[in-house]
């Protein structure tokens, strides 16, 4: 399954850097895709050689991860974004997000119904349940509350994508014990 994730300036690095990492160590198919070629974090760390969203066939892939930060202002002005995630929600496709970025898809109502976590002072009545955890999955919807559950939130996204053979694998090469 091909997976694309979005980032735009102001991203949380960590919050992309362990899911990419993890998944790359695991063989995925990942696409990083933004408006820019070099996409600059929320502590100034530079992410280059990115994919153009221009050139994205939303069609060919399977999942969506979506990291926080304040880039959410972006996500939540952005039409584009707005019609990618609801592209991949009403395909059935898998959307993951971490930290600010689940309220972007409670903000476009898709959280109705579903149980979800996200940074916890951004939490409002999205029509779903809070879940007071690290890292919330319902049928196709993967959330993670913060940065602190980054690695988590890669976990859970492997698992899902990929099954829980290749993330024991991962685990072993990481020396993961759990």
């Amino acid at each position: 399954m091909k997976i694309l994730a979005l980032i735009f300036d102001g991203f949380e690095e960590e919050e992309a850097t362990a899911p990419f990492a993890l998944l790359r160590r695991a063989k995925a198919d990942l696409t990083i895709a933004s408006n820019n070629t070099t996409v600059i974090g929320n502590h100034n760390i530079a992410y280059t050689n990115i994919t153009s969203l221009n050139e994205v066939n939303f069609g060919e892939y399977g999942c969506l991860i979506i990291p926080g930060g304040p880039h959410y202002k972006f996500l939540r002005e952005s039409q584009l974004v707005h019609n990618i995630i609801t592209h991949f929600i009403t395909n059935n496709k898998i959307v993951c997000a971490i930290c600010a970025a689940p309220t972007i898809i409670g903000d476009l109502g898709f959280l109705r119904g579903k149980n979800y976590t996200c940074f916890t002072s951004m939490n409002k009545d999205f029509g779903g349940t809070y879940m007071d955890s690290g890292v919330v999955v319902d049928g196709n919807l993967i959330t993670a509350k913060s940065v602190a559950y980054s690695l988590d939130f890669a976990y859970a996204i492997i698992e899902k994508v990929m099954g829980r053979d290749v993330l024991e694998s991962v685990w072993e090469k990481i020396y993961y014990e759990k």
